[in-house]
């Protein structure tokens, strides 16, 4: 199945829709002006990570049912969840164990922000270094990908997104080549939900605010698919 949004073509592969029918992405589409730091961003991902806290033990975190929905494809897909846990995931438990959350630049951040409040694994891209169209997918043996963070990436098994240059993204990291840099004029979000689609609306809107407050969005678009 494939649609067509803000140029590209974003196309889901049978294997994905007959593994994982509850699939859905939450596509998002703006022209945004990054900055370093945000301190009213930072104020508000202080918050949200208190309530984690008072939410979540370290145990609880992987029942979230937005992550849950998300190692469970993994599992499908013969990957282990605990080698190679969902983003969303391991945002949380780092704010459980108390550890500090990186910050990295605003859309970033407040892309993390999002993770964290609704247990979605995010993709986010800088859309003007996509090549073409992307296709949703499984990734393969000795498939290069360079994770942002983390080095060389073993993405076999895992669900990720191809552009016609190769995999940019999956729900454990995203790759080097499309990265958001503080020059980032172009965004692409992608907000995978492997269950719980009724809450991508109500999580679509939040980012939406958050780029307009934070990083002056402007031409918004968005769409859910398939």
């Amino acid at each position: 199945m494939e649609q067509r949004l803000m140029g590209h073509i974003i196309s889901i592969s049978d294997k994905i829709q007959n593994s994982c029918p509850d699939y859905r992405a939450g596509i998002i589409k703006a022209h945004v002006h990054n900055t370093k730091y945000s301190n009213l961003l930072w104020k508000e991902i202080t918050q949200e990570t208190e309530q984690i806290k008072k939410l979540y033990t370290l145990s609880e975190i992987n029942k979230r049912l937005t992550i849950q929905a998300t190692r469970q494809a993994y599992k499908t897909f013969g990957k282990d969840p605990n080698r190679y846990r969902p983003s969303a995931e391991a945002l949380c438990r780092r704010i459980v164990k108390e550890t500090e959350l990186y910050q990295i630049s605003t859309l970033v951040d407040l892309i993390n922000l999002v993770s964290i409040k609704s247990g979605f694994s995010i993709g986010g891209f800088d859309a003007d270094k996509i090549d073409g169209d992307l296709t949703l997918g499984i990734g393969y043996k000795e498939e290069n990908f360079n994770a942002i963070g983390r080095g060389l990436l073993n993405i076999d098994g895992l669900p990720v997104y191809r552009d016609k240059k190769g995999p940019i993204g999956t729900p454990t990291s995203d790759e080097i080549r499309t990265q958001l840099s503080i020059d980032t004029q172009n965004i692409l979000i992608i907000i995978n939900a492997y269950s719980c689609a009724n809450l991508l609306p109500e999580t679509i809107q939040y980012t939406i605010r958050l780029l307009t407050d934070y990083a002056d969005a402007t031409n918004i678009t968005y769409k859910i698919i398939p």
